[in-house]
């Protein structure tokens, strides 16, 4: 087994034109649009994973949070791509992102608050067993 990972990196370092390792090294020093996309799309996926399957009220802002912060990453790489192509909108991501910070710290404020006041009158954080809304 140890044999397959030293020929699999030995053939991963062998030299061509421009070896492998200079031309990921490249990739890593210039960032293009598709690896900020792929970024934004995991922290999506990952905050709504958290929302959909968790319980408790403040692990599921937390995953409001990273969807809100995956937006704002693709919202910043349009517009450096936008920058990059000389488009006249091209600081609209960047001011779009400013309001979506301010309105998610907007949110973690009324949020801590009502989870505040929830946990006073039921005990709980749990999502499941709040049911103020219920007759």
């Amino acid at each position: 087994m140890a044999n397959f990972f030293i020929a699999a990196f030995m053939f991963l370092l062998q030299e061509t034109e421009g070896s492998r390792l200079e031309i990921a090294w490249q990739g890593v020093k210039q960032p293009d649009l598709t690896k900020f996309l792929v970024i934004g799309a995991l922290l999506f996926v990952i905050g709504v994973a958290g929302v959909l399957t968790r319980r408790n009220i403040i692990v599921i802002f937390m995953s409001i949070e990273l969807i809100l912060n995956a937006a704002n990453l693709n919202f910043i790489a349009f517009s450096r791509y936008l920058q990059e192509t000389g488009n006249l909108n091209a600081v609209a991501g960047q001011v779009f992102t400013v309001f979506v910070i301010v309105v998610a710290a907007a949110e973690a404020a009324i949020g801590l608050g009502i989870v505040i006041a929830l946990y006073r009158n039921k005990e709980t954080i749990f999502v499941d067993e709040i049911d103020l809304m219920k007759w």
